[in-house]
C-alpha cells in the first residue's frame, strides 16, 4: 500500500530543519572551517570510514541504522563512545532519547483515533480543553488539525526563558509557561513548529483514553511491529543500555536529565519508520487520515541528543542517524546532517 503525495506541511517543517545548513550555500565567511572540511571531502567507500571521519569532528558517539528495502538485508553500526568517560564503545543496539522524532509516533495515534471515531480532526481546541480555553487565544478557532500541522499560533514553550536549565515537574507545568500569552499569530494564517502543540495532542490522547499515551502508543502501533525496544520515559528503561548525551561545554553527562522524550533504538525507530512510510501501518483510510495531517520523517534535538528519521522516496531508503553530542548553536547539527547525506551518497554510489 503506497502512502498519499506529502503535503506542504512537510516541506515548510523540512525547510524550517534545513535553514542552519543552507547557509553552506550563501557564504563560506559565516561558517566554521570544520564543516566546509567535512561537506566537501572526498566521500569514503564505505559507512564505517564515514562516521571515523565524522568522529574528528567532535562528535562523540554515533549509531546509524539502513533499510535498503526489499532485497536488502538492514544494517546497523556504531562509532565512538557509548559513555566517553568510562570508556565504553558505541553500540548499534543502545537506547537514545529521540526527542521530537516522538511526534510522528503521536501523530499516527491521533490517526488511530479519528479513524476510530473517538476524534474529529476539525474540532476546536476549546472543546477538547474548556479548562483552558480562556488562557488560549483563538481556542475557538484552533482545531486539532491545526494542532497537528503546526499551524495553531500557540506559542512555543520551549522558547520560555532559560527552560532547559529548570526541571518541570509535568506536561501541565510546561503548559502554564504560555497561558495567557499573545499568539504567534492567527489559526491557519501562518506556520510555526511550537511544541505545545504536542504538548496539547499529547494531553488530549490521554483525556480520549482514559490511560497514558505511550502505554496507547505501544497498544496501537508498536506491539503490531513488535517493536520492543521503544520506551516512554527514562523510568521504563535499564540505564546502562541508554547512550551518553553531551552538550558542548558541559562535562555533565545528561542522560539521566529527563526531558519528557521517548527513548527507542534506532532499529525500533527505522522499523516503525519503513511502516509509516510503506503503508503497511495503517487502512487505506488510515493512511489518507495521516497523510493530511503531518509528515513522513522527523528530527528531534534536546540537550546532548540529536537524531534524524528519514526515508527517501526516490531510493526506497530509510536512514536513521543518531549523535550524542548536540547543543543549540547549529555547529554539531551541521556535523551529523552532513555526515547522514554522505551515508546517503555512499549507501546510493554502492548500488
Amino acid at each position: 500500500m503506497s502512502r498519499p503525495k506529502k503535503t506542504g506541511n512537510r516541506r515548510k517543517l523540512i525547510m524550517k530543519i534545513l535553514i542552519p545548513t543552507t547557509i553552506l550555500g550563501i557564504s563560506s565567511f559565516f561558517i566554521p572551517w570544520i564543516i566546509i572540511k567535512a561537506w566537501i571531502l572526498p566521500l569514503p567507500d564505505t559507512v564505517e570510514e564515514q562516521l571515523e571521519q565524522s568522529l574528528n569532528y567532535e562528535l562523540d558517539g554515533l549509531i546509524v541504522y539502513i533499510d535498503q528495502g526489499a532485497g536488502y538485508p538492514t544494517e546497523s553500526y556504531a562509532a565512538g563512545w557509548h559513555n566517553r568517560d568510562q570508556k565504553i564503545p558505541a553500540h548499534k543496539d543502545a537506547l537514545f532519547k529521540i526527542a521530537s522524532i516522538g511526534k510522528l509516533y503521536d501523530a499516527a495515534a491521533i490517526t488511530r483515533l479519528v479513524s476510530a471515531g473517538r476524534l474529529d480532526l476539525d474540532q476546536s481546541l476549546a472543546h477538547y480543553f474548556p479548562e483552558i480555553a480562556d488562557r488560549v487565544e483563538f481556542s475557538d478557532k484552533i482545531s486539532l488539525r491545526l494542532m497537528l500541522q503546526h499551524r495553531s499560533g500557540i506559542p512555543n514553550f520551549t522558547d520560555s526563558p532559560n527552560f532547559w536549565n529548570i526541571e518541570h515537574e509535568s506536561a501541565q507545568a510546561c503548559l502554564e509557561l504560555i497561558l495567557d500569552q499573545e499568539a504567534d499569530f492567527e489559526p491557519d494564517e501562518d506556520y510555526a513548529y511550537s511544541n505545545t502543540n504536542y504538548l496539547l495532542i499529547g494531553m488530549l490522547i490521554e483525556k480520549t483514553v482514559g490511560y497514558s499515551k505511550f502505554q496507547f502508543i505501544k497498544e496501537s502501533i508498536l506491539d503490531s511491529l513488535m517493536l520492543k525496544n521503544t520506551f516512554g520515559s527514562l523510568k521504563d528503561i535499564d540505564s546502562n543500555r541508554l547512550m551518553s548525551g553531551y552538550y558542548v561545554g558541559i562535562e555533565k553527562d545528561l542522560k539521566m536529565v529527563d526531558y519528557g522524550s521517548m527513548i527507542a533504538s534506532a532499529e525500533d525507530v527505522g522499523i516503525f519508520l519503513r511502516a509509516l512510510n510503506d503503508g503497511s501501518l495503517f487502512s487505506k483510510a488510515e493512511q489518507e487520515i495521516y497523510g493530511s495531517i503531518y509528515v513522513y520523517d522527523h528530527t528531534g534535538l534536546i540537550p546532548g541528543y540529536q537524531s534524524f528519521a528519514e526515508y527517501y522516496e526516490e531510493l526506497d531508503l530509510v536512514i536513521v542517524l543518531f549523535s550524542n553530542t548536540a547543543d543549540f548553536s547549529g555547529y554539531n547539527w551541521n556535523l551529523a546532517w552532513i555526515t547522514k547525506n554522505r551515508i546517503k551518497k555512499i549507501v546510493k554510489r554502492r548500488n
